[in-house]
Formats: C-alpha cells, sequence, structure tokens
C-alpha cells in the first residue's frame, strides 16, 4: 500500500496563503466571548403622570368636601350684629343645608328654587381653599405647627369671608380658631422646645392686648373686638417661629393694609373716614410671613 504525503508542490503555480486565524502567544489572556447585555426593563409609561393625577383627584375631592362647610360658615354669619344667623335664602326664604348642598352651598352659590345668589360669591371659597392647599404643599412651614396652620386656615378663611361682607368677625369662627391653634401647639411642643409653646402664648396674648386695647381706647378708630379675638391665634402661630418672624407678619400685615388703603384713597373709591376690614390683612401678611419666613 502506498503511503500518502503532503502533496508534492506542483512547479510553476503557487499555494493559496493559509488564511487561518494565528494562534495567541503563550501567556496571553484570551478573551471571553462577548455576550448581548440584556436591556433593561422599561418603565411603565405614564407612572408619575398618574400619580400626579392621583394627588389632583384628591385635591378636588377634598376641596368639594370641606368648600361647602366654609360656604355654611360665612353664609350663616355674614348678617349685621345683633341679627339672628341666617338660614336660608334671602330672596325666596329657602332653607340652606348640608342636607341638600348644591347648588346652594357649591362653586356656583345660587339658591336651588329661585336662582338667587347665595352667601359669597361664586368660585371665591374654592379658590381661596385651592390656593391655600397649594401653598401649604409647595411652602409649607416645617415642623409640628403645620397641623395647626391648617385648622387656622380653615377657620379663618370663612371668617375673612364674613368680614369681607359685613366688617365683623365672629366669636363661634374666632374663638374657635384661637383655641384649636393654641391646642395643637401645644401638642407639637411635646416634641419641640417648650420655649416654642411659651413663646406662641405670649405672641397671642400680646398681640390680642395690643388690639384690644386699640378698641377700648380710640373707639371705630382702632381696631375691632373681633380682630382682637382672631389676632389670639395670629400672634400664637408667628410666635411660635419666633420674634423676628412675629415682627415680619405684623410689618405685612400693616404694611399690606396701608397699601390698599392708599390705592382705594388715590382712585377715590375711598375716604380717610372709610374702615376697611383688618382680618384679610391679617390672614395674607400671617400666610406670606409662615411661608416666606420659615
Amino acid at each position: 500500500m502506498a503511503l500518502t504525503g503532503p502533496p508534492a508542490a506542483i512547479p510553476g503555480r503557487e499555494d493559496p496563503p493559509d488564511r487561518s486565524p494565528a494562534p495567541p502567544p503563550s501567556g496571553a489572556a484570551t478573551e471571553p466571548a462577548s455576550q448581548t447585555t440584556p436591556a433593561p426593563p422599561r418603565e411603565r409609561p405614564g407612572g408619575l403622570a398618574s400619580a400626579v393625577a392621583r394627588i389632583r383627584v384628591s385635591t378636588v375631592f377634598a376641596i368639594l368636601a370641606i368648600s361647602p362647610l366654609m360656604r355654611m360658615a360665612a353664609l350663616r354669619y355674614a348678617v349685621p350684629p345683633g341679627l339672628p344667623s341666617r338660614t336660608g335664602c334671602d330672596a325666596c326664604g329657602a332653607p340652606v343645608g348640608l342636607t341638600r348642598p348644591w347648588p346652594a352651598l357649591g362653586p356656583a352659590a345660587l339658591c336651588g328654587h329661585c336662582r338667587a345668589r347665595v352667601g359669597p360669591p361664586p368660585v371665591t371659597v374654592e379658590v381661596a381653599v385651592l390656593a391655600a392647599a397649594v401653598l401649604l404643599a409647595l411652602a409649607g412651614p416645617p415642623g409640628g405647627a403645620l397641623p395647626a396652620l391648617i385648622w387656622w386656615l380653615g377657620w379663618t378663611i370663612p371668617a375673612i369671608l364674613v368680614d369681607l361682607a359685613v366688617h365683623r368677625l365672629p366669636d363661634r369662627l374666632t374663638l374657635p380658631a384661637a383655641a384649636g391653634t393654641w391646642l395643637l401647639l401645644g401638642v407639637a411642643a411635646l416634641d419641640a422646645d417648650p420655649g416654642h409653646w411659651l413663646r406662641a402664648v405670649i405672641g397671642g396674648a400680646g398681640l390680642a392686648l395690643f388690639f384690644a386695647s386699640t378698641a377700648v381706647l380710640l373707639g371705630r378708630r382702632g381696631f375691632g373686638l373681633g380682630d382682637a379675638k382672631l389676632a389670639l391665634s395670629v400672634g400664637a402661630l408667628l410666635g411660635w417661629y419666633g420674634w423676628p418672624v412675629l415682627l415680619f407678619g405684623l410689618v405685612l400685615t400693616f404694611g399690606l393694609s396701608a397699601l390698599v388703603s392708599l390705592g382705594l384713597l388715590a382712585t377715590r373709591r375711598a375716604n380717610w373716614s372709610t374702615h376697611l376690614p383688618f382680618g384679610p390683612f391679617l390672614l395674607l401678611g400671617t400666610t406670606a410671613a409662615l411661608l416666606l419666613a420659615t
């Protein structure tokens, strides 16, 4: 049997080059085979948007639940001093209550029988509640005083609507606001420096005494007793965060009052003897001071 071996080279013909890959040099590390990296899991579209939508829906429901209560309070107590609380429509006498709140206690503020306007102007309460909710959510004051501020706003907003309508702050709104504010600040002081509570008590009592003294000494030229009762909670809230915050709130309050008064005088919509309600300026000045200085 003939032995086979590599074919002999044929004269005049070149062999094709060897194209097989060269072996790696000895001692060199071999690279692992490339592997396909799994793609990261895709985020569910609309996750953040759905969360924001849920927050918006809950806020709307909260406003719809709270606003009728505030409208009811403003409707009842927006009467001149000495008159009984209002219980129904002034035009037709139809009763207005929480058992059948719509549309009288809704944003339209219309009597369900005669379609006359009832209580505060349309949408005003809802806008006020929405503005308060947005401000508290975006720049609410830190610490345990936040529940006290929420309580205070819940009673003060309808009180201010009454003050704008008939120039008085009813005790049934200002005194619960003060009592609840002091109580909630006292609860917050259990986990904070007791000096906060002491400063709140001194601030509330001192500011109320100042307002009451002007009412006694100056009569109609001074502040009303309703302003003094509202100052019980205003001074406590501002004093909780320190004397500079209390002073800043008073500066904002009196500054806003002066600017509005000068604007009304310049446009001849008021004269030097015109009496302006001071409650709205207390609300705006206090809220602005708490949001800006805390």
